[in-house]
C-alpha cells in the first residue's frame, strides 16, 4: 500500500479546502469523490483526480478503495461510518464523530467487530505545538502534572442544530485536546451564558485540575487560542495559537519557538494539524496500527463534551463516566 487509494464522501467547502488538497501531499491517490451535488463532485474530481459520483455505495463497489474519508454533516458521521465499516473499509471522519457519545461508542464497537481502523479528524492532537506538548509532558511522572488551562474562541454561532452548535462543532477541539494532554477527566463543572460562552472546571483522574474558557464572541479570521500547562517543580509550557511556545524547566526558559510566519489560521498543514492527521491515518493503515484520535478516544471526548453540556444545564458537578469498548 505505497500509495493508498482513497474515496471521499462529501465535496463541500471544508473538505475542498482541507482534505482533497492534502491527500496527494500525504501520499495517497484520490480514487473517487462523492457528493449529492453532482457539480461539486465533478469539480473536485476534475481538480484532484478520481471519478465523480453521487452514490457512495456505487463508488465503493466500483473503486474498492483502501480507505474512505467521510466529510459531511456531523449528524450523519456515525451512521455512515458504521455502514462503511460493515462494507469492509477503514474510515476517517471529520469531527465530531457522532451527534452523541452513545452513537460514537456504537461506531467504536462496529470498528472493533470489523477489525478495521476508524479515526476522527481531531486536528489539535496532530498539530506541531501540541505534539511537542505531549512529548514534553511524557518526561514527567503523571502525578506531577498540576494544571492545564485552555482559552479557545470563535466567531458567532447560530446554535440551532448540531452543525451550528458552538460547543459541539468548534469547542469540541478544545474539549478533546485537554483530555489528550491531561489524560482521562474524572469530573466537570461548567457555567454557561446561553450557548455562547462556557467556563469549565475539570478534575483529572490523576488529581490534576484544568480549566476551559470557551466562547463564540470573537472571530473566525483572527484566531485566539492560549494554553498553559504547569508541572510541579517550576516546569511550565505556554502555547499561543497552535504555533508559538515557550518551555520553562526548573524556572529557566529552555525552549522558545516562534515561526517566521503566522500559521495557525492558515497554513502549513502541520501547525494546524490538517495535513498531519491525514499522514498519520495513512501511515496507520500501512503499519496496521491505531491512531492517537481513534474512534474510542473520540468517544471519550464526546462523553466529556456531554458532561460539560449537562453540567451547564443542571448547575452541578458531573462525573465523567466512560464505558469499556
Amino acid at each position: 500500500m505505497n500509495e493508498p487509494r482513497v474515496c471521499i464522501i462529501g465535496a463541500g467547502a471544508l473538505s475542498t479546502r482541507r482534505i482533497y488538497p492534502y491527500l496527494g501531499a500525504a501520499g495517497a491517490v484520490l480514487a473517487g469523490a462523492c457528493d449529492l451535488d453532482a457539480g461539486k463532485a465533478e469539480q473536485n474530481a476534475r481538480r484532484f483526480g478520481g471519478q465523480a459520483y453521487t452514490d457512495y455505495r456505487r463508488m465503493l463497489a466500483e473503486q474498492k478503495p483502501d480507505a474512505v474519508i467521510i466529510c459531511i454533516g456531523p449528524e450523519q458521521h456515525a451512521a455512515l461510518a458504521r455502514e462503511v465499516l460493515k462494507l469492509g473499509f477503514p474510515v476517517y471522519t471529520e469531527k465530531p464523530p457522532a451527534p452523541s457519545a452513545a452513537a460514537a461508542l456504537e461506531v467504536a464497537r462496529a470498528a472493533r467487530a470489523a477489525g478495521l481502523l476508524c479515526t476522527t479528524a481531531f486536528k489539535k492532537r496532530y498539530c506541531t505545538a501540541y505534539r511537542r506538548a505531549k512529548d514534553w509532558l511524557a518526561r514527567f511522572p503523571a502525578e506531577d502534572l498540576l494544571s492545564i488551562s485552555l482559552d479557545y474562541a470563535s466567531g458567532a454561532y447560530r446554535n440551532t442544530d448540531a452543525r451550528s452548535s458552538f460547543l459541539l462543532d468548534f469547542a469540541i477541539h478544545a474539549i478533546d485536546l485537554v483530555a489528550y494532554l491531561g489524560g482521562d477527566v474524572a469530573e466537570a463543572f461548567a457555567f454557561a451564558k446561553a450557548r455562547d460562552a462556557y467556563a469549565v472546571s475539570l478534575r483529572f483522574e490523576s488529581g490534576a485540575v484544568g480549566s476551559l474558557n470557551l466562547n463564540a464572541g470573537r472571530s473566525f479570521s483572527v484566531p485566539t487560542e492560549e494554553a498553559e500547562i504547569t508541572v510541579r517543580g517550576g516546569n511550565f509550557m505556554t502555547i499561543h495559537n497552535s504555533s508559538c511556545w515557550r518551555i520553562t524547566e526548573q524556572e529557566k526558559c529552555v525552549e522558545w519557538r516562534e515561526p517566521p510566519t503566522f500559521t495557525s489560521a492558515g497554513d502549513s498543514g502541520n501547525d494546524t494539524g490538517h495535513l498531519a492527521e491525514i499522514v498519520d491515518f495513512l501511515a496507520a493503515l500501512r503499519e496496521k496500527r491505531t491512531t492517537r484520535s481513534n474512534i474510542y478516544e473520540s468517544y471519550k471526548s464526546m462523553v466529556l463534551y456531554e458532561a460539560i453540556r449537562d453540567s451547564a444545564e443542571a448547575g452541578r458537578i458531573v462525573r465523567v463516566r466512560v464505558e469499556p469498548l
